[in-house]
C-alpha cells in the first residue's frame, strides 16, 4: 500500500474498531460504570495502570478496586481512613500489591485536595504532553513512599512509551460521541495525545512499515506519532483502535 491507501485502510479500520462493542472485554469498561467526572478519573486511572498482562485478569483485578473502594472511588479517595485499607489485604495484580494500591489512594488524595486533581495536573499549554506525564509522575511521588511504587507510574523522559498513562489520557480526552472514549478533560486537545504503544500496535505499525525501530520505547513511539499525524494530525490517536483491532482480534 503507498500512503493514501494506507491511511484509508486505518481510517477504515479506526472506525470499525471503535464502537461500543469495543468496551465489553477492555478495561474502558471499569470507568464506564460511573457518572461523576472524579469517580471515571479516578477509575480509569487505576485500571490503565493495572492494564497489563491478560485482558480477563485485568478487569478482575480493576473491579475488585473499584468493589474494596464501596464502588465510590472519589468518595474513597477523599474520606478514606487507616481502617478502611483492610479490604485491601490480599489484593494484587502481577507485580502491583496492596502496597502499591494504598499508596495510589494516598497519592491520588494528595492530588484532588492539594493540586486541583487529575485533569488539572495534566493541563497546561506550556510544555508538551509528555513533558507534563513525567511532572505528574514528580507530583504523584512527592509523599514517601515505597520505592517499588515507583515502577508502576511510568516517565517518557526516561525512556518509556508509557502506554498505560497515555491510554488514560486518551480516554479522558477524545470524544466521547461513539460511546468509547469520554471527552470529559477539555484543556488538552486531542491533537496532543500519543498512541498506547503496546505489544499489538508496535507489532502491527511494523507491519505495516510506520516503524523501523524494534523496541517499544519512547523514540518508538515519537516515530509512530509523527507519522499518524500525517494521517490527522487533530486526532492522530483514533488509529490506536485500528492497530490494537488489527493486533488483537484479527491476528493481523
Amino acid at each position: 500500500m503507498n500512503l493514501k491507501e494506507l491511511q484509508s485502510f486505518l481510517d477504515f479500520k479506526a472506525q470499525q474498531y471503535e464502537s461500543i462493542d469495543f468496551i465489553t472485554h477492555d478495561p474502558i469498561q471499569i470507568p464506564h460504570q460511573f457518572s461523576k467526572k472524579e469517580d471515571i478519573e479516578i477509575a480509569a486511572f487505576l485500571s490503565a495502570s493495572i492494564a497489563w498482562g491478560n485482558r480477563v485478569s485485568i478487569l478482575k483485578s480493576a473491579q475488585k478496586m473499584m468493589d474494596i473502594m464501596d464502588n465510590s472511588p472519589y468518595d474513597f479517595v477523599l474520606n478514606h481512613q487507616q481502617k478502611d485499607f483492610k479490604n485491601f489485604k490480599g489484593f494484587v495484580h502481577r507485580t502491583f500489591n496492596e502496597q502499591d494500591l494504598k499508596y495510589f489512594v494516598g497519592a491520588l488524595e494528595n492530588i484532588y485536595k492539594n493540586h486541583g486533581g487529575l485533569d488539572k495536573l495534566f493541563s497546561s499549554d506550556k510544555i508538551s504532553l509528555q513533558e507534563r506525564i513525567h511532572q505528574f509522575k514528580n507530583t504523584f511521588f512527592e509523599l514517601d513512599h515505597p520505592p517499588r511504587t515507583r515502577k508502576h507510574v511510568s516517565d517518557p523522559l526516561k525512556g518509556s512509551a508509557a502506554k498505560r498513562i497515555n491510554m488514560f489520557l486518551r480516554w479522558m480526552v477524545r470524544s466521547g460521541e461513539k460511546g468509547v472514549d469520554f471527552g470529559i478533560w477539555k484543556n488538552i486537545s486531542s491533537s496532543e495525545l500519543s498512541i498506547p504503544l503496546d505489544v499489538h500496535t508496535g507489532n502491527v505499525a511494523r507491519k505495516l512499515g510506520l516503524l523501523k525501530r524494534k523496541q517499544n520505547d519512547a523514540k518508538t513511539l515519537l516515530e509512530l506519532d509523527t507519522k499518524l499525524r500525517k494521517f490527522d494530525p487533530n486526532d492522530p490517536v483514533k488509529y490506536d483502535f485500528a492497530l490494537f483491532g488489527l493486533g488483537a482480534f484479527e491476528k493481523f
